[in-house]
């Protein structure tokens, strides 16, 4: 199971919380959250500071509830989603899904259309304006990642950067949002040749995962180095260079959808 990766068999439907359902507590910032303890996720009703908590629904026959905490929480009381992820992959998916859901009722009180306060429905995640009808929906931002090779086996090499929010000495692969209009593998293309100043050929899907940071969705693929020198973008990639498949740099941590894919290409370098 990848980290922030809902569970499979958890019901989404909203339900009203009781107290016995389980919280997952999040700081009036949404940027740490109560950790969970050996026994698992606080209940509501052990929470009596939390007056207005939303249902996510229910898993394992248990219902799930999200807030934000009137109060603030202690340092060493809380974790973060990155932090859980590196922990619990399932804990994660959770503590995700729970952020997510919480921020996009934050952020849609009001219509986007005609400014009117907007409804939350009770049969699925959305919220409705009464005045115009416009119905919203949480968000989900598609962002594309390239693993890009040349060689062949052992002789195969991966073409990885760095970006200036990346830790020194961390090399990754290159990622970007993709724009209206745009298809995954067009997306692709655009984004290596933008950042890098190369082109590629076949880009291939490997596989997803979910990125609650805020709300994206990561669909990683490989594709072939066609040619062009590597040219960073200013202000993007810091630095870019080839690889060996046997000697790579410090790469992304093991929870993310970038290691995946990278360990992935390693293993198909394999003799």
């Amino acid at each position: 199971m990848l980290a922030f990766s809902r569970p499979p068999a958890f019901q989404t439907v909203p339900i009203t919380p009781t107290p016995d359902s389980f919280l997952l507590c999040f700081s009036p910032d949404g940027q740490h959250f109560l950790s969970p303890t050996p026994a698992g996720w606080p209940q509501l009703g052990e929470m009596p500071h939390i007056t207005a908590a939303l249902g996510l629904g229910k898993w394992q026959g248990k219902s799930y509830a999200a807030a934000y905490s009137s109060q603030a929480i202690g340092p060493e009381q809380t974790t973060t989603l990155r932090e859980l992820a590196s922990r619990s992959p399932e804990d994660a998916a959770l503590a995700g899904y729970a952020a997510q859901i919480l921020d996009f009722h934050q952020s849609h009180r009001f219509c986007g259309r005609c400014a009117s306060p907007t409804q939350a429905l009770n049969h699925e995640q959305a919220r409705r304006c009464p005045q115009c009808g416009l119905t919203s929906y949480p968000r989900v931002a598609p962002a594309v990642m390239v693993l890009i090779w040349r060689g062949k086996g052992t002789q195969r090499e991966f073409l990885l950067a760095r970006g200036p929010r990346h830790r020194p000495g961390l090399y990754s692969v290159i990622a970007g949002f993709v724009e209206p209009s745009e298809t995954l593998e067009d997306c692709c293309h655009r984004e290596v040749l933008e950042e890098l100043g190369v082109t590629i050929r076949d880009p291939q899907y490997v596989l997803s995962q979910p990125w609650p940071l805020p709300h994206s969705l990561m669909v990683a693929f490989t594709a072939e180095y066609v040619g062009g020198d590597i040219v960073p973008q200013p202000g993007e990639i810091e630095a870019a260079q080839w690889f060996p498949a046997h000697d790579l740099p410090e790469i992304p941590p093991a929870y993310s959808c970038a290691y995946q894919l990278i360990q992935r290409g390693v293993q198909q370098a394999q003799p």
